[in-house]
């Protein structure tokens, strides 16, 4: 399996909107397999194909304990099943390293998608899995974790962010 490159904000192709797989084919399988192996590698738990520069609708997701259980989410549609029922999470995001920002979602959902087999499941998810299909849902609409929060944060991020990358290709 393949390393990916994860791009780190404020990185322009991290805004670009996912197209729909139109096809799962043996292509996307691999990028699949390439995107996990990338999650458990930089010690994620979700990983959108937007943030390893592939704009199509795909998600991987492992929130197990024994990060064994990796779930695939193509073409993911999420429904907001109580809108009054929201949650506070400390996020994380491998977009935007060592930065945590406590966001606000819905805690339940319905998620329609397709599995690595190109088979229609649907899933009701609640808590973390909840939380982490929509955070990783807003990588393919082109939404980061800091448009979350306040502009000057993010700027602060960005500068810290910026100076980190400056200082890892003069090393």
């Amino acid at each position: 399996m393949k390393l990916l490159k994860i791009l780190e904000f404020p990185d322009p192709r991290l805004r670009t909107k996912a197209k729909p797989v139109k096809e799962v084919t043996n292509v996307h399988r691999e990028l699949i397999d390439n995107m996990i192996h990338t999650m458990y590698e930089s010690k994620g738990i979700g990983l959108a194909a937007t943030q390893v520069d592939f704009h199509e609708r795909i998600l991987v997701i492992d929130i197990s304990e024994e990060r064994d259980d990796p779930q695939v989410f193509i073409n993911p549609e999420v429904e907001i099943l109580n809108k009054d029922e929201k949650s506070g999470y400390e996020e994380g995001c491998l977009s935007v390293p060592g930065f945590y920002e406590e966001i606000i979602r819905p805690e339940k959902i319905k998620v329609t998608y397709l599995d690595r087999d190109g088979k229609k499941q649907t899933l009701m998810p609640e808590g973390l899995l909840a939380v982490v299909i929509q955070h990783e849902m807003d990588h393919l609409e082109g939404i980061l974790m800091v448009d979350y929060i306040s502009n000057i944060k993010r700027q602060r991020i960005k500068q810290k962010l910026q100076k980190s990358a400056k200082e890892k290709l003069a090393s």
